[in-house]
């Protein structure tokens, strides 16, 4: 943020409901999930320019659930999001209104040797937040591991194309994506903590996260995901289908992202289907799934390219 202000630019860095110190929602499991819904998450991010007194935004950024929220902001309201830098997750557009029928994943993934299940589905699940919440290495501790195991400083990150989305080829990524079928996260992560601190994530700057947790606990945070893995979201998104991004685009990511694969095909159809003006992806060297933290330098250069107005280029 300090590097882009320096630049010139004025710099907003809201969480998203049901993080940090977001109001006005609730973390029952049995609550309606309607205002953790995607189409909800863009009213959040419009409600936030209304009170700030922006009618426009030059260059709306979003890492990991922020990327897809930054797309669709970019889709739906191109008038104020002027163009968009997405972060580790790519955009494939608009899910379709007749999908094909596939494989049964979950049931194939639990039936593996040894059998393992999605994390995404392991974060709908009632207990994931408890488990979390409460892990048996503590807080700070599994946040390490976690931190760790998805970064270029665990050598196993070595990211690879998936062919298709079937068990047997999700079963080829990490264990933070691909579970242990019995194993919660912090199990999941457990073996990777690493010695001591990282030089891009320091004990101090991860006291503040473990800090935050500890006061929302992670439910909050995870009723998103089930808007995902139950339909919720894409009974209302499937209205957008065939609609693209048209305001220009780029992707920046980790070279070391196992998140840019963990759905198949999707990379490929972020840069030639779901964006009109696709200005280039950037998979940047030293960075794993956190690649605004790990290599800010490198992001912030690219986003200041980006963010350019033509004639200074």
């Amino acid at each position: 943020m300090p590097a882009l202000a320096e630049a010139g630019y004025h710099v907003v860095a809201p969480d998203l409901r049901g993080y940090g110190r977001t109001t006005g929602w609730t973390a029952d499991y049995d609550r309606p999930l309607a205002p953790f819904q995607m189409l909800n998450m863009v009213r959040d991010q419009l409600a936030l320019l209304d009170a700030m007194g922006i009618a426009q935004v030059h260059l709306l950024a979003g890492h990991d659930y922020g990327s897809p929220v930054a797309a669709w902001c970019a889709l739906i309201r191109p008038d104020v999001f002027r163009r968009v830098a997405l972060m580790s997750s790519p955009f494939a557009g608009p899910p379709a209104r007749n999908p094909p029928a596939g494989e049964d994943v979950h049931a194939g993934l639990a039936a593996l040797d040894p059998p393992r299940k999605h994390y995404q589905w392991y974060y709908a699940e009632r207990r994931a937040a408890g488990d979390m919440d409460n892990p048996p290495q503590g807080l700070h501790a599994f946040l390490r591991a976690y931190y760790h195991h998805k970064s270029a400083d665990w050598p196993g990150n070595a990211p690879f194309p998936l062919s298709g989305w079937t068990a047997t080829e999700l079963a080829k990524l990490p264990d933070y994506y691909v579970m242990p079928l019995h194993a919660t996260m912090p199990a999941a992560v457990a073996p990777f903590l690493p010695p001591g601190e990282s030089p891009w994530l320091t004990d101090a700057e991860l006291a503040v996260y473990a800090a935050e947790y500890a006061r929302t606990g992670f439910a909050g945070g995870l009723q998103s995901y089930r808007c995902n893995t139950g339909g919720a979201n894409a009974a209302e998104l499937v209205l957008f289908a065939g609609r693209r991004i048209e305001v220009p685009a780029i992707f920046l990511a980790g070279a070391s992202d196992w998140g840019i694969h963990q759905f198949p095909g999707a990379l490929a159809r972020m840069q030639a289907e779901a964006c009109a003006d696709f200005c280039g992806m950037h998979l940047i060297p030293g960075a794993g799934h956190w690649v605004q933290q790990e290599q800010p330098e490198r992001v912030v250069a690219h986003l200041l390219a980006f963010a350019a107005p033509a004639s200074a280029k």
